[in-house]
């Protein structure tokens, strides 16, 4: 019957993505950024698409039955501190991509600074963070589908993944993923919520079930102060590096105005609801299964305690979703990225066919990287978040900052890639410190060393923030992707 349902599932998501083509264009901006047209609605299940991918289900609950109470305080702290930073931030963005017409945080940086060097190490910065990112999402879709009883061999998940994720791309570029995303957050909330439930129904009460998971040998506290600051500089890094991930920003430039982003950024914390259910849920894994191989397998070993067959499947449908629509997005920013930076002079009605066939070819290479050498890219990609967040410096500049040079914020950009990497393979600790904020630190102070020492630097144009008189918006569409805010 989990198979009947999970496939049902699938099968309607591509349906919605078929309607998804509807009213589209053929011109690269709707394809990229969907005619900087979606309404709030659309534009709230996109932009958490990004954020609850197949980690929600798989990695948090993991993180915690393997490392503790601290990684649950790590992962709640840094998303409910990043969402007021983005009420101010986002409408910014979205105000960078319609003013320069941006598609890509790099076409942003190219019309700020016309700095060819600046925008090619901007470019490959990224497209070193992000290209680990599908794999990332493979292995999440094997451990979830494996675990939860269906029998597909590793090959073939990847394949069908990968299949799925291009023909939502391929369909209308991210208004597929976007309209998808909708059916795969209501099946991912109300799975985690009725875990929850069902967790608590059968413990009787929270504190009922940590006092099991103390008997099983599970703290609930923080134990050492190590943890505590690691938990709270983690939390604040990856705060202030939330909205500086490119596939987030490109995601906002997808708004229909400025006021529908801010008014997007009001809801975004009430998406938090689900964690308390995850975090319970989580934390009966111990009682069911407390000496699991695998910790990332536990959120699945408690739905498989608690849950019958059939709405094991709706379990499955969005864990899936979950990762081939993160899959879907990524390779297509990756697309975006490679034909309109990457590769010089490409024209605007060749591109939409260059981001296909780079889209390919990252799903394929993502594929075998995933089935022949899975542990190549671990290290790159547990360093994801350090080299994303190497780019604040950047968008703070263009959003406030005149005086900031592209030579320097390029300076700034390298020291702070090569440190948090180095300090990574190193194992570098100082005194629990996160790595990326350490490596932020150096990037600012080389940025405003070098942007002092090259001060002389032709004007750049002006912050985006003091144009105060542009105020912008895009009309009504009669376009029936665009949910009605």
């Amino acid at each position: 019957m989990a198979t009947v349902v999970f496939g049902g599932v699938i099968l309607f998501s591509l349906a919605l993505a078929m309607y998804s083509r509807r009213g589209k264009s053929a011109n690269v901006e709707d394809y990229l950024v969907g005619g900087r047209s979606f309404s709030g609605i659309l534009l709230f299940f996109l932009a958490v698409g990004e954020v609850y991918s197949i980690g929600t289900m798989i990695g948090f609950p993991g993180g915690i039955y393997a490392k503790g109470v601290s990684y649950g305080i790590w992962f709640l702290g840094y998303i409910l501190l990043a969402y007021p930073i983005g009420y101010f931030l986002a409408p910014l963005i979205w105000r960078a991509g319609k003013r320069y017409n941006a598609m890509t945080m790099s076409d942003v940086v190219r019309s700020h600074y016309s700095h060819r060097v600046f925008e090619l190490i901007f470019t490959i910065s990224v497209l070193l963070f992000m290209i680990p990112w599908g794999q990332l999402q493979f292995q999440g879709l094997i451990v979830a589908l494996s675990s939860l009883g269906f029998n597909l061999s590793p090959a073939a998940s990847v394949v069908i993944a990968g299949c799925i994720a291009f023909f939502y791309i391929s369909v209308s570029g991210v208004k597929a993923p976007a309209v998808v995303s909708v059916l795969k957050d209501i099946l991912v909330f109300l799975a985690i919520v009725i875990a929850g439930i069902a967790v608590l129904t059968k413990v009787e009460s929270v504190s009922s079930l940590f006092d099991l998971a103390k008997q099983h040998g599970t703290p609930v506290t923080i134990q050492n102060n190590n943890d505590m600051v690691s938990s709270m500089s983690t939390i604040f890094f990856q705060a202030i590096a939330f909205y500086a991930i490119p596939m987030l920003a490109s995601a906002i430039f997808t708004g229909r105005s400025e006021a529908t982003v801010k008014r997007t950024q009001t809801f975004m914390p009430l998406y938090m609801f689900m964690y308390p259910f995850l975090v319970i849920t989580s934390y009966f894994a111990f009682i069911a299964d407390p000496g699991l191989n695998d910790p990332n397998q536990a959120f699945i070993v408690s739905v498989s305690a608690l849950f019958p067959s059939w709405l094991t499947g709706f379990v499955a449908a969005g864990a899936a979703l979950s990762g081939i629509l993160v899959l879907a997005v990524s390779s297509l920013s990756v697309g975006a990225f490679v034909s309109r930076n990457l590769i010089p002079n490409v024209p605007e009605t060749s591109q939409r066919r260059w981001v296909q066939m780079v889209v390919l070819l990252y799903l394929v290479s993502s594929m075998a990287l995933t089935l022949f050498v899975p542990s190549l890219m671990l290290n790159i990609i547990h360093t994801t978040y350090y080299g994303y967040g190497q780019f604040v410096p950047t968008i703070l500049a263009i959003l406030f900052f005149r005086r900031i040079t592209p030579i320097g914020l390029a300076a700034g950009l390298i020291i702070g890639d090569v440190a948090a990497i180095s300090m990574h393979l190193n194992e570098f600790n100082l005194y629990g410190i996160n790595n990326g904020l350490i490596a932020l630190v150096l990037n600012f102070v080389v940025t405003l060393g070098v942007s002092y020492l090259t001060k002389d630097w032709k004007k750049t144009n002006t912050p985006i923030a003091y144009n105060k008189d542009e105020v912008y918006t895009i009309p009504e569409k009669n376009d029936s992707t665009a949910i009605v805010s």
